[in-house]
């Protein structure tokens, strides 16, 4: 599929199940069109032509011949140049224009009229790529990190580089791997970089008529070509350089990747691509087949069901794993892959193909387990080895470190890997990606500087965006030099990071809430390719940068954090002692009336290997992590066994105070996360 050079010419294949004919357009570097030629073959449905002679970085196009019946479901329109669906690069920019669209814009009805306007003039083009293209891999290989060692980290190729010093070509896949770039990533200790989406997509009329963009990139239009507007250049192995430095650095590469939906949007969207090609395939279509499910919220769902559409997204995956050797994905809305004419199904052809692929199935697969459709919302109904962005991690985690009455017991579900959701079908507790904030929603710095969303900059009447954040601003709104309110903060940010670090699952941190990034209370920068959505490195806070570095040591010098099993409080076998322990502060283990006491305002967890671990990964020692949002404690600590000692590690409230053996009753302040190590003396 797609454009090949074989070396003496290229063949090009394209599927349509419902054209008539596929036109080939081949332009020149001017944009003109040379040719104009019907694909001579046809396999089942499949269209496919060869030409000898044509070389690398041939611009192409095509025009699909068909019936113009919308409410059939078929939007034809051979007036509209369309990208291939396999295109491996685009030239070009699209640029908005009434020829874009299918339809007369200005009409009544307007989708069921038919526009005759050429949109070739503004429509990006095709590029022939040679596949081989001469990079030198250097024997790189992918890390296949555990997911039970990593610690993800969110964040934008643009956003994370344009504002940090001493970076040339900020902005670009360069300058996200460049020397100085690598050495804050190594020395934080993350292990996976998660990008927010790199494929080819488009900047939104709307959104450019009120002087924006589409910064996040949730609107592709293409599924095989990176989105030329991070080069530094115009040459694509600069992604792969990108790859290399960051395998070589131990990082691993994820994509974002949004295959639940397109750029075309609904019915009155423009004619770019799928919906040219052919309509009735690559979209659901609502009953009336004039109109398109819009699982997605943006207009329309992807036909992930039809064979040649799940092997267009099957083949698009293995492209980013075999050509740009990523490690991995985070499917944007992934419920809708699984969806089908019954609602979701976790046994949906999508998932299958998934776990048969020799290629995808090694790699990492994390969904975003909820669209906006009925039944959207899957939280741990996806299918082993795959991994679910925990939402209701973010919001517990918030609400307690917020004060919210009650979230004693909530907290515990979450500190144990929330196993309500994931403990069932063989799923490990590294299914459960737990994080404190996102690209979507406030970051760190705003969950505790801002009551409420600050949007207005979107040009929404601040109508966009979530309402519920779970945020409190510690007393004033927005930036302060009060300094109390500026320790509270900090304090509070200290707390639930030590508690993420601390949790059992994965870990992911938003690119920027190391150094205390704020986005001036906007909790959705979808459209601020600005200093809004940039992480602003000058100001960052050293303190805070230092203490994550030694949370994620932390949880990374011991495993007991980072198991794949979960935590039942079942004895283990080789010393019956079970795995977990909820402790009262006098050392007690609580009861049903300390769980249900609504005054409570701490939870001590003392955790172990899991019941069931082999022999060889077993460890002895005990983490003891002690939780409290309420005023100050004396904890009693349970006695250790001859020769082993309670040694107090980390504390939120002193992190610069070193480590010390603990002897009596620990005082432990109020706002205070505490870990502590049982070990031999």
């Amino acid at each position: 599929m797609g454009a090949t050079f074989d070396g003496d010419g290229v063949n090009f294949a394209v599927f349509s199940q419902h054209a008539q004919r596929i036109a080939l357009c081949l332009f020149d570097e001017d944009g003109r069109e040379t040719l104009n030629i019907n694909l001579p073959e046809r396999s089942g449905h499949v269209w496919h032509g060869y030409i000898p002679g044509l070389r690398p970085g041939q611009l192409y196009g095509y025009r699909a011949h068909g019936p113009y019946r919308p409410d059939e479901g078929h939007r034809f329109n051979a007036h509209k140049l369309l990208l291939d669906p396999y295109a491996r690069r685009l030239h070009g920019k699209l640029t908005w224009d009434g020829s874009l669209f299918g339809y007369d814009v200005d009409a009544r009805h307007a989708d069921l009229t038919f526009d005759t306007r050429d949109s070739a003039a503004h429509m990006p083009r095709c590029v022939v790529v040679e596949e081989d293209d001469g990079f030198d891999w250097q024997g790189d290989r992918p890390l296949e990190t555990p997911m039970e060692e990593t610690v993800i980290y969110e964040a934008h190729v643009k956003g994370l580089t344009m504002l940090k010093p001493g970076l040339e070509q900020r902005g670009t896949y360069a300058a996200l791997a460049s020397d100085p770039m690598l050495e804050h990533l190594t020395k934080l200790g993350i292990t996976a970089i998660q990008l927010l989406p790199i494929h080819a997509f488009l900047d939104d009329e709307h959104l450019l008529e009120k002087g924006l963009v589409n910064y996040w990139g949730y609107q592709t239009i293409g599924f095989f070509a990176p989105d030329p507007r991070y080069l530094s250049g115009d040459d694509l192995r600069e992604i792969k350089e990108m790859v290399r430095r960051f395998h070589a650095a131990g990082i691993e590469v994820i994509l974002d990747v949004v295959y639940n939906h397109t750029g075309e949007g609904n019915h009155l969207g423009p004619t770019l691509s799928f919906r040219g090609l052919d309509n009735r395939s690559y979209y659901r279509l609502a009953e009336s087949p004039r109109y398109y499910f819009n699982d997605s919220g943006t207009g329309n769902s992807l036909n992930v069901a039809h064979p040649m559409v799940l092997r267009m997204v099957l083949d698009s995956l293995r492209h980013w794993v075999e050509t740009y050797h990523v490690d991995g994905f985070r499917f944007d809305l992934a419920t809708s892959m699984g969806r089908t004419e019954h609602g979701f199904d976790r046994d949906a052809p999508f998932f299958q193909a998934i776990a048969q692929d020799p290629v995808l199935s090694r790699v990492k697969l994390t969904g975003e387990p909820w669209d906006v459709g009925p039944g959207g919302y899957q939280l741990g109904a996806f299918p082993n080895p795959w991994c679910e962005h925990n939402d209701k991690y973010r919001d517990e985690v918030r609400s307690f470190w917020r004060g919210d009455a009650d979230r004693v017991r909530a907290l515990s579900a979450r500190v144990a890997g929330s196993a309500m959701h994931f403990d069932h079908d063989g799923r490990a507790a590294s299914a459960s990606v737990n994080f404190l904030s996102c690209h979507d929603g406030f970051t760190l710095m705003d969950t505790v500087s801002y009551n409420h969303k600050h949007n207005e900059a979107n040009g929404e009447n601040n109508a966009d965006g979530h309402d519920h954040n779970a945020s409190d601003n510690c007393g004033v709104e927005g930036p302060t030099d009060d300094p109390d309110i500026l320790e509270a903060r900090a304090r509070r940010r200290r707390n639930m990071l030590a508690t993420l670090l601390l949790s059992q699952g994965t870990p992911m941190l938003l690119a920027g809430d190391e150094l205390g990034n704020s986005q001036g209370g906007n909790n959705n920068a979808y459209c601020q390719d600005n200093e809004i959505g940039w992480v602003t490195w000058d100001g960052a806070d050293p303190a805070f940068l230092d203490f994550a570095r030694q949370i994620i040591h932390f949880r990374r010098t011991h495993p007991t954090l980072r198991q794949k099993r979960f935590l039942h409080a079942r004895e283990r076998l080789f010393d019956g002692v079970p795995d977990l322990f909820w402790r009262n502060r006098d050392g007690s283990e609580m009861t049903d009336a300390d769980w249900t006491d609504p005054d409570r305002r701490h939870l001590i967890a003392e955790l172990r290997t899991a019941s069931g671990t082999p022999a060889y990964a077993n460890v002895s020692y005990a983490i003891m992590a002690i939780f409290n949002v309420g005023g100050a404690l004396t904890v009693t600590l349970p006695p250790p066994k001859e020769g082993w000692t309670w040694i107090r590690e980390l504390d939120t409230a002193d992190p610069s105070l070193g480590p010390f053996a603990v002897t009596k009753p620990l005082k432990v302040h109020a706002n205070s996360v505490v870990a502590l190590i049982l070990r031999p003396q």
